[in-house]
């Protein structure tokens, strides 16, 4: 295992001015286990050389990033949440916007969520039916990751990506795209907007959401930034609109002040007001 501190503060400095990451708001721990994945790919054994290899191997740099905001994900991941958000929730709050809704998915990965919930929105009952639904929807979906937005964007997924989702909304939704994958159908795909953003230091596209989905990502984050991303949030959400977190994740600081805890198991809340 790596031990030269040094070495750490230089490469910290380094990835932080090659890539504009943050680094200084991760957990540490999370931040060197994630680290010594890549050392351990190259063959090095202290961060001194492993500053002098990204230095060689551009190349390296990206994967390096990939391995830091590394992204597990898939279709109607923890099923038990979806059903919660469409048990009571969200119906409640497509009644409260006359079935308009605006939301963002913030660490979106390779688009799995924001499809996902697209996908859910549309299977809601609504006298339109899902055209209705769809044509109400926007949905931002941001993350930092060059690579998995461009997966996004393609939108074609292997047999795995649909593990735990319903097979007859997998029909509805996907279309047979060769070799075992499935691509995201059209009416889907259009509600969902992509972009790169860095959570930690840009705002989103828009001003005010209705739902904000932001799973797994702020336990890789330390307190103080925890508690600014929970700040932001609620500035961010309209008045009862809905956040959604991971299991393991929870409103901190002053914000939980602004927040109803709707489903605890689940981890989800509404904005107060």
């Amino acid at each position: 295992m790596p031990v030269d501190d040094p070495g750490f503060s230089l490469l910290a400095e380094r990835i932080a001015g090659r890539t504009g990451l943050d680094v200084g708001a991760y957990k540490e721990r999370c931040l060197r286990r994630r680290i010594a994945v890549r050392m351990r790919a190259c063959g090095v054994t202290t961060y001194v050389d492993y500053v002098g290899l990204l230095d060689q191997l551009p190349g390296e740099l990206d994967a390096l990033l990939d391995a830091l905001t590394i992204n597990v994900t898939r279709f109607f991941r923890n099923p038990e949440t979806w059903a919660a958000l469409a048990a009571a929730p969200l119906p409640a709050l497509l009644a409260a916007r006359e079935g308009r809704l605006r939301a963002w998915s913030a660490g979106c990965a390779s688009g799995e969520e924001p499809f996902t919930l697209a996908m859910l929105v549309a299977d809601l009952p609504a006298p339109g039916g899902p055209s209705d639904r769809l044509a109400r929807l926007h949905i931002d979906a941001t993350d930092l990751d060059r690579a998995s937005l461009e997966l996004a964007a393609e939108a074609t997924y292997p047999a795995p990506a649909f593990a735990e989702a319903d097979p007859a909304c997998v029909g509805r939704w996907t279309e047979p795209a060769g070799e075992g994958r499935r691509r995201v159908r059209g009416p889907i795909r259009t509600v969902v907007h992509l972009s790169r953003l860095d959570l930690l230091r840009e705002d989103p596209p828009a001003a005010s959401y209705d739902l904000i989905l932001c799973r797994n990502v702020i336990i890789y984050f330390d307190r103080p930034t925890q508690d600014r991303l929970m700040e932001r949030f609620a500035a961010l959400l309209a008045p009862g609109g809905l956040l959604v977190l991971g299991k393991v994740e929870t409103i901190l600081g002053p914000a939980r002040q602004g927040f109803q805890l709707l489903e605890p198991r689940e981890r989800i809340y509404r904005r107060a007001g």
